[in-house]
């Protein structure tokens, strides 16, 4: 199960472009489904299932205009587990380098329409 989410950019090029980090609770869980929602300039990211709203971000004009032509954004997701990423303690160097590897982070990128 998703344990937050963050909006960390949001950018309006071709389509509306959303950089979005989720925390995960176990690196088996599977179950994200995002759904996003327009309510005038307010967006907000949930997932689908749960009555939470994790997420939401104030959109300038241009980019609400963006979200109304299209209905639809793309979303980038970059997936991290609670107790696997962020500080890392101990490092494990890698003998040929001599340099400390890192966990993967696992990067996805989706258009999901606006509901």
């Amino acid at each position: 199960m998703v344990a937050s989410m963050e909006i960390t950019k949001v950018t309006a090029r071709d389509r509306v472009v959303i950089d979005l980090n989720v925390w995960m609770d176990d690196p088996n869980d599977h179950d994200f489904q995002p759904r996003v929602h327009l309510d005038g300039s307010l967006l907000t990211i949930t997932n689908e299932g749960y009555a939470d709203t994790f997420t939401t971000k104030e959109l300038d004009d241009d980019t609400v205009e963006a979200c109304e032509r299209d209905r639809r954004v793309e979303l980038r997701v970059k997936f991290q587990v609670e107790g696997m990423h962020g500080t890392l303690l101990h490092s494990n160097p890698i003998p040929a380098d001599g340099k400390g590897k890192k966990l993967a982070e696992p990067r996805w990128k989706t258009v999901v329409p606006i509901l």
